[in-house]
């Protein structure tokens, strides 16, 4: 018996009283494993590319607290900057010097961002995006792409990617979503389709420009081009959702590696360091509309909050080192080789799609291209195989809809270890 399968004593004994206390012994869905099956792992601390759970066991970690974590857990230089502001106030309700430190770095990294305003989280960015597109254009209708997931504002929980996916509510009762027009990811002609049938009534077009909410999905060869000439056409705004992408995929995200400037771009995870926090930006004549500028409100107590801020600058100065997006560039295409070598060997149908390094590998053969496609994938599959890999020390996100990531801190040998991992666990469910 392996050292993971020992014990979940304590894991289990946490499950149970949180049941009693938070709505499915939670805080957020997907960490319920109901995807997966078995017990929730409660984890203690992390360090580096590993957790431990509160059991003892130690898993080398690919969610990266769902991806904001590309140093690594507790790496030194932002834990060091984080202590240094708590000890001068955790909140202030004012604005900080590290706000406009931290704006200065964001700009320098994203061209197409003028102005910038820091928020709590993803979905209060893409949320307050949505509202600033609505008044600049004068219009109401949203478009969005089946399988892609902007957080949980109203409206956009239509044939949504991420938890809804995973739990089998893609449209979650209660949202209004009349006004809210979802397509295929990498359909150019239902996008033309969709302003001819509605014209000058579409506000916006947000994508995240790799999906990464219903697995990792590239996107093709000049769709997000496409994009951004069907919606000048059309006097519609082009939001970029890089929440998950933004200093993910490059140092100036996925509207660098593919060379097209939306009007507004949507920031979190990795820009605060794995704090809570959230930005949009884009366009100065746009976001000038925000409140006190313009007429457009949208406050929060904790928005710009010096922890996060300092936790984000910290991040981004690790970023703007010689070599570290070749470094992480090197370690997931080791991985995703390694994997995706191990599924042929065993005769698994697996598929890996990988964009710098976030990658999913989909329980399936065949392009992964769409939400069509994605759903394709063998759910059962991909839970036997999480939990193969949990019992060999490998800690995966606990949905086949998710992504996966590398950190700076994982080494050639803890990828090697991941794949001798992945090669037993492909055997294991082979049959």
């Amino acid at each position: 018996m392996s050292d993971v399968q020992a014990s979940t004593a304590r894991s289990q004994q946490l499950f149970e009283e949180a049941q009693e206390l938070l709505p499915g012994g939670v805080d957020s869905p997907v960490r319920a494993f109901k995807a997966v099956g078995g017990t929730p792992r409660f984890i203690a601390r992390g360090k580096g590319s590993h957790v431990w759970d509160v059991d003892g066991h130690r898993f080398i970690d690919y969610l990266a607290s769902w991806g904001p974590l590309i140093a690594g857990h507790a790496h030194p230089g932002v834990v060091a900057a984080i202590q240094e502001a708590a000890a001068n106030g955790t909140s202030f309700g004012a604005t900080t010097e590290a706000e406009l430190e931290l704006a200065r770095l964001v700009k320098a990294a994203f061209p197409s961002i003028d102005l910038v305003r820091f928020v709590s989280s993803g979905t209060e960015a893409t949320m307050t995006a949505l509202r600033l597109a609505r008044a600049y254009s004068r219009r109401e209708m949203i478009l969005k792409f089946d399988g892609g997931y902007h957080g949980h504002a109203d409206g956009l929980l239509v044939r949504a990617g991420s938890g809804p996916l995973t739990l089998g509510a893609p449209d979650s009762p209660g949202v209004p979503s009349a006004r809210t027009l979802s397509l295929p990811y990498n359909d150019v002609s239902a996008v033309r389709a969709a302003f001819e049938a509605h014209p000058e009534q579409i506000a916006a077009v947000i994508v995240e420009p790799v999906a990464g909410n219903m697995g990792v999905i590239p996107p093709e060869q000049g769709f997000l081009a496409h994009l951004r000439s069907m919606t000048r056409e059309h006097g519609a705004l082009l939001i970029f959702d890089e929440v998950i992408t933004g200093f993910r995929v490059s140092p100036g995200g996925a509207q660098a590696l593919y060379r097209v400037t939306p009007d507004l771009t949507c920031l979190g995870k990795i820009v605060g360091g794995g704090l809570p926090v959230g930005a949009y930006g884009g366009r100065r004549e746009i976001m000038q509309l925000i409140a006190p500028l313009g007429p457009v409100y949208q406050a929060g107590t904790l928005s710009g909050n010096p922890l996060a801020m300092a936790a984000g600058i910290a991040t981004l100065r690790l970023l703007n080192e010689p070599g570290v997006y070749d470094h992480l560039e090197s370690l997931s295409a080791r991985l995703g080789d390694g994997l995706a070598a191990s599924a042929r060997a065993t005769g698994v149908p697996y598929t890996i799609n990988r964009v710098g390094s976030m990658f999913t590998g989909f329980f399936c053969s065949g392009a992964i291209t769409d939400y069509a496609t994605a759903k394709r994938a063998d759910t059962q599959r991909y839970a036997a195989f999480f939990n193969a890999m949990l019992e060999r020390g490998v800690y995966l996100a606990p949905s086949q809809f998710e992504a996966g990531f590398v950190s700076l801190a994982h080494t050639d040998a803890y990828i090697d270890a991941t794949i001798d991992a992945g090669r037993a666990a492909f055997e294991a469910i082979s049959a």
